[in-house]
């Protein structure tokens, strides 16, 4: 069998798998920004206990194996009564452990605003949210947008770890295609390709594009 053979049999089954993991890299991105932003806040809090709890997360998550954390959710929260379906899972494994990630680049890009800033919106009187969400976290989002980019690529290449609880994505598809065909080079070698178009020609130019977008907003062009 060519190549072009294989892909004229398979490619069905290994665009349905490439969707899927498009589709797990969106909501396990979502994610994790959400929990990283929130999280890197955490950290800054004045309180003991909110700072506690953040700390205790990102040293657990970021100190962990990604594997196990996908099993820990998939296999055993379902023991404490919290059951979650494997693509669920899948995502919430890769965008918690990538949030804990990028809660340590929201932390260090706040504190590389100028002081300046600070002052600046404690002169005009504006309260410590407004002053964060106006005057810091603009600058500081465009600070961090480099390190985000890495971590992007990052959350792509774990996805492919949910292929291990059975999520259909790209990796599991050209593991169960390799597993009755013996192709392993066809089979892995057009995943290679595919996780490096993705990154690539998606998500790299995206990042870029989100840099140029917050520089004019900043008036840094």
């Amino acid at each position: 069998m060519t190549y072009f053979e294989f892909l004229a049999q398979y490619g069905d089954r290994i665009l349905s798998g490439t969707l899927v993991t498009i589709g797990l890299t969106v909501l396990a991105a979502i994610l994790a920004v959400v929990v990283a932003l929130a999280a890197g806040l955490m950290r800054m809090a004045p309180n003991f206990a909110v700072r506690g709890v953040a700390t205790v997360y990102i040293e657990i998550f970021r100190g962990t194996s990604l594997l196990v954390q996908l099993y820990w959710i998939f296999f055993v929260l379902p023991l404490f009564g919290i059951t979650m379906e494997k693509f669920t899972a899948g995502f919430v494994a890769v965008g918690m452990n990538l949030g804990a990630y990028g809660a340590e680049l929201v932390r260090g890009a706040i504190l590389a605003v100028p002081k300046g800033q600070w002052e600046a919106g404690l002169a005009l009187n504006m309260s410590p949210a407004k002053r964060m969400v106006r005057v810091i976290l603009p600058q500081a989002v465009l600070i961090m947008l480099p390190g985000w980019g890495n971590l992007m690529i990052e959350l792509l290449k774990g996805t492919a770890l949910v292929a291990l609880i059975s999520v259909a994505d790209l990796m599991f598809q050209v593991k169960q295609i390799n597993g009755t065909t013996f192709m392993s080079a066809e089979s892995f070698g057009t995943a290679l390709i595919i996780y490096y178009v993705i990154a690539r020609f998606m998500l790299t130019p995206s990042m870029r594009w989100l840099e140029r977008f917050m520089r004019r907003k900043m008036g840094r062009a």
